[in-house]
């Protein structure tokens, strides 16, 4: 694995293919007051993060919910408001945590604070992705680092499939339930995140507040929110990026 100047290099992505950690020399610029309709999200994971700078327990995040609701944006823009406060992120794609010991060996005695950071996590029953994730984030026969804490991003709260007969599988004995195994290893992997957030799709009141904080100098404010009405429409739903596709569509034309 090539060697990175922490000090200078705020992010990096690991190659699988190169066996080695590719630096991020322009992350992308989302700002945190650009994120609007998840104040309380934003307030836990800053609290959280803030913790872990500090040097103070500090949980893994797990941010799951709907699609296109900010978890992506969240962390991109936790990035940029920590980065001169020591926060460094490495970005691994769920494919490539089987890697993830030779990711983590070479930072564990640096000074700075990685967040490991893998986008729309999720596992089938028999991936073995899951195993190296656990091992970092709890440990083996090695304590986990301290310099190290894991935010995912997914759509499933388990992040693994929930299917029918898994909940049949389960038994009652002397009034107690007994989950089946299947259901055990679900809820085993996500419990191991200590702080949930999670994410739904906005309410028109939000959505809209959205777009206007995006269009802060347009004057015709219904016909603002009429066109962004349609358009939502026509995406199939509300969200942070819905609005954010908005205003690429439509910026300068209204006045």
């Amino acid at each position: 694995m090539s060697g990175i100047d922490w000090q200078q290099v705020p992010a990096a992505i690991w190659r699988s293919q190169r066996q080695e950690l590719r630096a991020v020399t322009h992350p992308d610029p989302v700002r945190w007051d650009d994120l609007h309709g998840i104040e309380a999200q934003k307030e836990k994971l800053a609290h959280n993060t803030e913790r872990f700078l500090d040097g103070k327990p500090a949980n893994h995040a797990l941010l799951w919910g709907s699609r296109g609701t900010g978890k992506s944006s969240l962390v991109k823009a936790l990035l940029n408001r920590y980065r001169d406060q020591g926060l460094r992120v490495i970005e691994v794609d769920k494919d490539d945590l089987v890697h993830l010991h030779e990711i983590v060996d070479p930072i564990r005695e640096c000074r700075e604070r990685f967040i490991i950071y893998c986008d729309d996590l999720s596992f089938g029953t028999d991936d073995p992705g899951y195993k190296p994730l656990k091992s970092v984030m709890e440990g083996s026969i090695e304590l986990p680092p301290e310099n190290v804490r894991v935010y995912a991003t997914s759509n499933r709260r388990h992040l693994m499939p929930e299917y029918m007969k898994d909940n049949q599988d389960t038994t009652m004995v002397n009034g107690e339930i007994h989950p089946s195994e299947a259901v055990e290893e679900q809820v085993s992997l996500s419990d191991r995140f200590g702080l949930w957030l999670s994410f739904y799709p906005f309410d028109q009141d939000t959505y809209l507040e959205t777009v206007d904080a995006l269009f802060p100098d347009v004057q015709d404010r219904e016909a603002l929110h009429r066109a962004a009405l349609q358009f939502a429409l026509a995406r199939g739903g509300r969200s942070g990026r819905t609005a954010e596709q908005f205003r690429r569509a439509f910026s300068g034309e209204f006045g």
